[in-house]
């Protein structure tokens, strides 16, 4: 007796499509997120919606040249002198051992954020934002491998949003206000690695 093909019904259709949509998400996502610009780093734990994105950066920053004058606005990165570059890093080798504080950004003591405040003000006059979430929105983000001395690179630590900077160093090192003073670590220890979100360049060498 000759057998009759099973009937597909209207529902088992669209059971099929169904399947078969949620293996092409699965199998594109990865694709698509890291060409969205909605994250540069998953690792370190910060998954919300990207909100440094290249559309929504700045791209100036004020700057005070005179005590009492009216500050000028400049492009980001800001072109600095060999000079003033220079004096940047050993006047950070000067605050190395600084302790600690909370909300500090003075040589008796800085945050990490208040550290580059103080420094970036220093040296090149820039008027800076006060927090790590803040200065995260600055400049030019830089693709991991390629930062330079000078760039901010910025960690998730509690994994929520942008809650850490330092100040790269070259050589996956980079220096900044920790809780126990300001260090120098490496990019590549592994509390760090995990925890790392990417950098900015707000200067430049003229």
């Amino acid at each position: 007796m000759k057998q009759k093909a099973p009937f597909t019904s209207l529902r088992q259709i669209r059971i099929t499509l169904s399947r078969t949509a949620i293996l092409l998400c699965v199998a594109i996502g990865p694709v698509l997120s890291t060409s969205s610009c909605q994250m540069v780093r998953t690792g370190s734990g910060y998954d919300k919606e990207w909100k440094y994105s290249l559309k929504k950066r700045k791209s100036h920053i004020s700057c005070a040249l005179e005590e009492g004058a009216l500050p000028v606005i400049r492009p980001l990165p800001m072109r600095v002198s060999g000079e003033s570059f220079d004096r940047l890093f050993l006047s950070l080798d000067e605050l190395l051992g600084t302790p600690y504080r909370s909300g500090g950004s003075a040589p008796d003591g800085f945050d990490c954020s208040g550290l580059v405040q103080y420094l970036y003000k220093q040296q090149f006059l820039m008027i800076l934002p006060r927090t790590a979430e803040e200065l995260a929105a600055l400049g030019s983000v830089v693709p991991e491998m390629t930062q330079r001395r000078g760039d901010l690179v910025f960690f998730s630590i509690e994994g929520q949003r942008i809650d850490h900077v330092g100040i790269f160093l070259g050589g996956n090192r980079f220096a900044h206000a920790a809780n126990n003073g300001i260090r120098i670590d490496n990019l590549l220890d592994t509390y760090y690695g995990r925890r790392y979100a990417f950098s900015s360049r707000i200067i430049t060498l003229d």
